[in-house]
């Protein structure tokens, strides 16, 4: 034990980049470190059952990565191989953008389409069982893997819910998930709109936006286009940026800063609006996040579009992925974005211009049911 007490002091030490003048900081860290050692001493003297020691250093080291952000995270070298593998449909998903909030595994979005979707899990959701396992104190990594599995397996979820007083129950099955990023159609008789619903910001999602746009934009009835950006979890910024773009003419898109010079940029806008100036209406939700919320962000700093909708989720952080030494990784948080404005997405996220509630138990692209979309295609059209 205290092999790995002397190991997880010197990871500390360098974490904090320690020198050998002795400040009154260096002093208090050094205090510390010594707590941490007599604490892990006394679980391993005292505790009830006999602990994993190796265990007990990851979830140290989790930890502290933790006490950062909720997106920064430890992998240890089987979550990090995993998350490399591609499992060519061996392993399946449910179908959900998930987060962790205050140590409790949230629901950023549930993927249209998908098992998680059809099951009837909501954004804001939170996830306190996974077949019966309790997630809290769990690394959001643990977390992914006990929801991965075999295609067709099911899967038991406990959800609590926002205005519900009983946990909800949810068996669902796995499934290989394949989103289609972007669906479209025309909407309407007279003054006709283009209605454009984008699931996720992937590597096509620019071109495959872009295409419906151009194909759109051959209709002379044309009145002006909804983009539906509900439960969509983000994606690429380069996605992001190039999307907004289509809608923009000029100015600003997003900017990001972090601590190394390389991490602070700005991104702009090139000429050529490819809609013509015609009216535009965001509508957004709690399940837009990160990539989503650039795009209506934006939008609404330039007052391009009408921002409809809900307050968005307010993921607004850039993460990268390090490999570390014993084949494990670290996902970190390495700068923020920021909107023209000069506001943060992070945990403010984005305001809509007309705030409508969404009733009923869901919207779908087909649904008579959807108020949000109804109250976008009346102010369209009046």
């Amino acid at each position: 034990m205290k092999k790995t007490i002397l190991f997880f002091t010197i990871i500390i030490l360098s974490f904090f980049n320690i020198n050998h003048s002795y400040s009154k900081s260096t002093n208090e860290l050094y205090e510390k470190i010594d707590l941490f050692s007599e604490v892990l001493e006394t679980i391993k003297q005292e505790y009830v059952d006999e602990i994993d020691q190796a265990e007990v250093m990851d979830s140290a080291i989790n930890g502290v990565l933790q006490s950062l952000d909720p997106y920064s995270a430890y992998m240890s070298p089987k979550s990090f191989e995993g998350m490399q593998t591609d499992t060519k449909g061996e392993f399946g998903g449910l179908g959900i953008e998930i987060g962790m909030e205050s140590g409790v595994v949230k629901v950023i979005a549930p993927i249209d389409d998908t098992p998680a979707a059809k099951a009837g899990i909501k954004a804001g959701d939170y996830i306190v069982r996974i077949n019966n396992e309790q997630v809290q104190g769990k690394s959001l990594t643990e977390a992914v893997e006990l929801m991965r599995g075999p295609v067709g397996t099911e899967i038991n979820l406990t959800v609590r819910r926002r205005n519900e007083k009983k946990a909800l129950e949810f068996k669902i099955k796995r499934a290989v998930i394949e989103v289609k990023s972007v669906e479209a159609k025309i909407i309407g008789d007279e003054k006709e709109i283009g209605y454009l619903r984008l699931k996720s910001f992937n590597e096509n999602s620019d071109k495959q936006l872009l295409s419906y746009i151009n194909n759109f934009e051959k209709n002379s009835k044309l009145n002006g286009y909804i983009l539906d950006l509900r439960n969509n979890p983000g994606g690429l910024l380069t996605q992001a940026i190039n999307i907004t773009d289509f809608f923009l003419d000029d100015g600003e898109i997003v900017s990001t800063k972090g601590r190394k010079i390389n991490e602070t940029r700005r991104f702009f806008s090139r000429k050529g609006d490819e809609i013509s100036g015609k009216p535009l209406i965001v509508i957004i939700n709690q399940g837009s996040a990160s990539a989503s919320e650039i795009v209506s962000g934006a939008l609404k700093d330039h007052k391009r579009a009408i921002i409809l909708g809900e307050h968005t989720y307010g993921k607004g952080s850039v993460q990268s992925i390090i490999p570390l030494k014993n084949g494990g990784g670290i996902r970190l948080t390495i700068s923020k974005y920021y909107l023209p404005s000069g506001k943060s997405i992070s945990d403010v996220g984005v305001m809509p211009d007309i705030f409508v509630e969404e009733k009923g138990d869901d919207f779908r692209i087909n649904s008579d049911t959807d108020n949000q979309l109804d109250y976008a295609i009346k102010l369209l059209k009046s």
